[in-house]
């Protein structure tokens, strides 16, 4: 089998091994990345980081602000010659008019085990949820979020100290992995429809996702914490202001919901529903982030203060 030419779909930094290992082995020949964006206090517009890499190896890029009813990209997709497309964190939907372009249409690799985590966020939402295994899938897109059939999958144990961030990482080396295996593969690859009854979801985060829940037990404030690392963070609230908290773990201890339990040179023990979180390290709103017995000191916070408590509103 003659290797097939690939267009190469992402947008982030996460899908960079990811291109970088198709390219080590197969022609790209169009990179497809979402529009440059402003960033920082000066907005200065910048490209994602797959399409700065393409510009920098050289290859042919697009960033098309739309795929819907885009008769010239269309055109420029098939003009390219791609026997297949790979999307890696792309962050667009892909119109059925662009699905059936490419002879081997589109391979999409999600950070899940399929069906489990549809959506935007599984990376996130299996360490919020408590996970301790997860996995990549190659899947054959179609028009549905996720649903297409699984042409190979692979599991991932995930480390219980890891955050969203090192998550991330093990799962986009093992992307890059398993796409060359797809790609050597493609004509003699079986695709394995989903069962949409084992079907969860993960959807895209928000803010509220990072509030602490302090009337959840320990492990799963724990848990929420290492989900957000990346975004929206960990967010706690004292008298009504906003604090960002980092190196949560869990602990031995009782107490109500969100109260202080003990300041020492390890941090700030609060308890939670069931069993403390002990946090290193705390962020006021506009300030820089401080060993947590050095704010609870300066904030007079000591045993018995009491966090907010603050839960989701009911659906």
């Amino acid at each position: 089998m003659t290797p097939p030419r690939v267009a190469f779909f992402g947008s982030p930094a996460f899908a960079l091994p990811v291109l970088a290992a198709i390219q080590a082995q197969f022609e790209v020949v169009l990179v497809v990345a979402q529009p440059d964006k402003p960033v920082g206090r000066g907005l200065k517009l910048t490209p994602p980081p797959v399409a700065a890499r393409a510009a920098e190896l050289g290859l042919p890029l697009a960033q098309p602000k739309k795929l819907r009813s885009n008769a010239s990209f269309e055109a420029l997709l098939r003009e390219s010659g791609a026997d297949v497309a790979v999307t890696c964190a792309y962050g667009k939907i892909l119109p059925a008019s662009l699905l059936g372009v490419p002879r081997f249409g589109f391979l999409n690799t999600h950070t899940s085990l399929l069906p489990a985590y549809r959506g935007a966020a599984p990376i996130q939402w299996a360490l919020i949820r408590g996970e301790t295994v997860t996995g990549t899938t190659v899947m054959q897109t179609d028009e549905g979020m996720d649903t297409g059939p699984v042409l190979l999958q692979e599991a991932l144990p995930i480390a219980p100290e890891w955050t969203s961030l090192d998550l991330a990482d093990a799962l986009s080396a093992q992307a890059a992995r398993l796409i060359v295996t797809a790609l050597s593969e493609v004509e003699r690859l079986s695709p394995t429809p989903q069962d949409g009854a084992l079907a969860t979801h993960a959807p895209m985060l928000t803010k509220e996702d990072g509030f602490v829940r302090w009337g959840e037990s320990a492990a799963q404030i724990v848990n929420r914490s290492r989900g957000v690392a990346a975004w929206p963070q960990t967010t706690a609230f004292l008298g009504g202001a906003r604090l960002k908290l980092s190196g949560l773990s869990r602990a031995e201890g009782q107490g109500q919901p969100g109260e202080v339990l003990a300041v020492s040179e390890e941090g700030l023990l609060v308890a939670a529903q069931t069993g403390a979180v002990w946090i290193q390290t705390v962020q006021p709103e506009a300030r820089k982030a401080q060993p947590a017995q050095l704010w609870a000191q300066a904030a007079g916070v000591s045993r018995g203060t009491g966090f907010d408590l603050w839960q989701p509103a009911a659906d």
